[in-house]
């Protein structure tokens, strides 16, 4: 696949229970969102937008560039966000779709790239993801870090809050080989639009993770090892200094 093969579409609301307005919050001198739009432009990408339905984000953005789509304020989540701009007249049903999230912005353009044509090389795949190796005890036992199982060809088995796989009957420790997921997705757009109107099911709503769905209805799922480990989300103001301290350090 060639560079500008595919899109991206940076969902990015206001509200956060958690960090209200975090992605103005200002991240060595701009916007988080500033931040994660230029790692999407550095990707490759032919084209970059940032879809909301803020026009405090609405502004910043265009303040610094971007390509900006209105949405409606009453989506649940940012798949169903995208999946309204995909749904627009003029979209090839076999676009294909990089969903990176606005308060990612330590997310390599690299990794962008890679899952895009991670999904371009699968053809008979829906959508693709990143993980990375996971060894940290804490991590593996934190319902805040999702886990994954793929199989041996790399399509993905399940994503779970819960440690996966678990070390059964005898097992040790040391041969745990546990991945993170990571929340970066490609998708054929027909994919994406299929998935956002099915209705959830039981699993998703037990895991709180949208992926399940995609796998309920069937749909595979390509899983790649993120070629550039990415820096920390910002979810929170601590997650903020964070991110600071690792663009600080370079």
């Amino acid at each position: 696949m060639s560079g500008g093969d595919f899109d991206v579409l940076i969902p990015a609301r206001y509200a956060s229970s958690r960090f209200p307005g975090k992605l103005l919050a200002r991240l060595a001198g701009r916007p988080v969102l500033q931040h994660v739009h230029a790692n999407a432009l550095a990707s490759g990408a032919r084209r970059v937008f940032v879809a909301t339905d803020d026009w405090r984000i609405r502004d910043a953005a265009i303040g610094f560039g971007a390509e900006v789509v209105m949405t409606d304020r009453d989506h649940r989540s940012g798949t169903d966000r995208i999946a309204e701009v995909v749904a627009a007249p003029g979209w090839p049903a076999d676009r294909l779709v990089v969903n990176v999230q606005g308060d990612a912005p330590l997310l390599p353009p690299a990794d962008i790239a890679q899952v895009a044509r991670l999904l371009a090389r699968h053809p008979e795949a829906a959508m693709a993801t990143l993980c990375v190796a996971l060894s940290d005890p804490a991590g593996y036992a934190d319902p805040n870090v999702v886990k994954l199982v793929m199989d041996q060809g790399g399509r993905a088995l399940y994503f779970s809050r819960s440690p996966i796989p678990a070390i059964g009957h005898g097992a040790s420790p040391g041969d745990l080989r546990a991945w993170r997921h990571l929340g970066i997705y490609a998708y054929r757009a027909a994919a994406l639009l299929e998935l956002t109107q099915a209705a959830p099911c039981y699993l998703e709503e037990l895991e709180r993770l949208e992926q399940l769905r995609a796998l309920w209805l069937g749909m595979e799922i390509r899983v790649g090892i993120a070629e550039e480990p990415p820096g920390p989300d910002v979810d929170t103001p601590e997650d903020l200094a964070a991110a600071e301290r690792v663009l600080a350090a370079g």
